[in-house]
């Protein structure tokens, strides 16, 4: 066997050099990252190292029986489809051989830039790489629709395979007790007067307010002027006594919305009062409050200091307020919980809508093509 090795600063720049001095037939035995050029080990560049080898004298095709010529034509085909299959394969796995900075030279051109807009976007590795994998089954499956737009229409496809899975829930199932918690800044009590507001002159639905906010400055008069616009009765919590007083004075109420303080999320006494006020039963909905504008590190950290507390849902706020969306998408893959609401701004009780998965992915790519 002939082998050489070739230097590129691609993959596909490899492959051509690769084909022209070796053939058709030749066959990548390996590939790696390396670094050329530079001054005392600065300003190299990332190339890519290929070794290659072609049989100089290959042994001779067989002709095909007439029998084998009238075999069925599944077995041609599984054997095509298991090829096809061992191709994706080997891409994936060359693909994984190389870190995520320079895993999009091995891409063709379109997904490659696919690719990047879910990074730009701040989607995790873990589930731009999910993505990825399918758009690769379908660029081998697909030889003759690759246009843009439609490795474009492969994409949202793919993010809303995935998200799929979530179970995004109606606002229907609604129980008596809607608790909304979450660190300060989030917009908890605006959005409790958005839901408060739909339930009243959306569904006719008589509603009630507890408040245990009482460390913000004029947090209780906040959903006091909203308890009025709305005429609905206000009660204020500082334990577990009140809270128990609180729900028997509401006790005629349809639903009752109960507010909780914006503190540092993470000082654990705060959920462990929060734990010690409230009663979480068959009769709450639970609901984890998290602001679009985060930190996926500071959004996963949120759900790991309040996941000790029996969260049910979860709501997006201040969608308006960015324009970049992987977050939310990690988030809610990484909790496994349902989606209520996103909100995308200070409207009361409009600037709200049902989160959907579709919605999450219009969010992400709109209409546009790439």
């Amino acid at each position: 066997m002939k082998v050489k090795k070739f230097v590129a600063p691609s993959m596909n720049e490899a492959m051509k050099m690769v084909r022209a001095e070796l053939g058709r037939d030749a066959v990548i035995l390996h590939s790696k990252v390396v670094q050329t050029g530079g001054f005392f080990g600065l300003f190299a560049k990332k190339k890519i190292e290929v070794l290659a080898g072609v049989d100089p004298d290959p042994l001779p095709r067989r002709q095909p029986s007439v029998a084998a010529s009238f075999a069925p034509l599944r077995v041609a085909e599984r054997e095509e489809d298991s090829s096809l299959a061992r191709e994706i394969e080997e891409v994936k796995a060359l693909i994984r051989h190389f870190n995520a900075r320079s895993s999009s030279l091995l891409y063709p051109p379109p997904l490659a830039e696919a690719e990047r807009r879910l990074v730009r976007q701040g989607m995790a590795d873990v589930y731009v790489r999910q993505v990825m994998d399918r758009l690769l089954e379908r660029w081998y499956a697909d030889k003759d629709g690759r246009s843009p737009a439609a490795v474009a229409a492969w994409v949202r496809e793919a993010v809303r395979d995935l998200l799929s899975t979530l179970p995004f829930v109606k606002t229907a199932e609604q129980k008596k007790y809607m608790i909304l918690l979450g660190p300060t800044g989030v917009g908890k009590t605006t959005t409790l007067a958005k839901m408060a507001g739909r339930a009243v002159l959306e569904q006719g639905k008589k509603v009630g307010f507890i408040t245990a906010d009482t460390y913000r400055i004029a947090a209780i008069d906040q959903l006091k002027t909203y308890a009025d616009i709305l005429h609905a009765p206000l009660e204020v919590c500082y334990n577990a006594d009140d809270f128990r007083t609180a729900k028997r004075k509401l006790a005629g109420c349809d639903l009752v919305f109960v507010d909780t303080a914006g503190r540092n999320f993470r000082n654990p006494q705060y959920v462990d009062e929060l734990q010690q006020t409230l009663e979480f039963d068959h009769e709450t909905e639970t609901f984890l409050v998290f602001a679009a504008t985060g930190k996926y590190d500071d959004m996963k950290a949120v759900y790991d200091r309040f996941s000790r507390l029996p969260i049910n849902q979860l709501i997006v706020t201040k969608l308006d307020e960015t324009d970049s969306f992987g977050a939310i998408v990690n988030v809610l893959l990484d909790s496994r919980l349902a989606a209520a609401y996103f909100t995308n701004g200070q409207n009361v009780p409009d600037d709200m809508v049902e989160a959907s998965a579709d919605r999450l992915v219009h969010l992400l790519f709109g209409a546009e093509r790439w």
